[in-house]
């Protein structure tokens, strides 16, 4: 020990360090729930805003879709695909994909 401190100097130099820690470690703890709060927000945030993105895609797509729509030569085409429609005097001919049925059905090809 040094001859001019005393056993209370050193010990009130240690409270004193001990309190300045408790302090520093009460405002951390007491700011815990906000940076939660605010790492919780801003995952949040991230997910709105891909939300967004997909949706203003989306909207892209139907502002694309409207504006062909309003061509006749697309509207008719349309309806020659999905519809099966057909001018008078035309055939239509439909194409169907084998189905598990069908496939027994059919010879098999011998393989090289």
């Amino acid at each position: 020990m040094n001859s001019g401190e005393s056993i209370w100097d050193s010990l009130t130099r240690l409270v004193l360090g001990l309190l300045v820690a408790a302090v520093i470690l009460g405002i951390v703890l007491s700011y815990q729930p906000v940076i939660s709060q605010n790492r919780a927000m801003r995952a949040r945030k991230l997910e709105l805003e891909q939300k967004i993105a997909a949706e203003t895609e989306t909207g892209r797509k139907l502002e694309a879709a409207l504006r062909a729509m309003q061509d006749p030569r697309t509207v008719e085409r349309l309806a020659r695909e999905r519809l099966s429609y057909a001018k008078p005097g035309e055939e239509v001919i439909l194409f169907q994909s084998p189905t598990p049925a069908n496939d027994a059905a059919l010879p098999s090809l011998p393989r090289q």
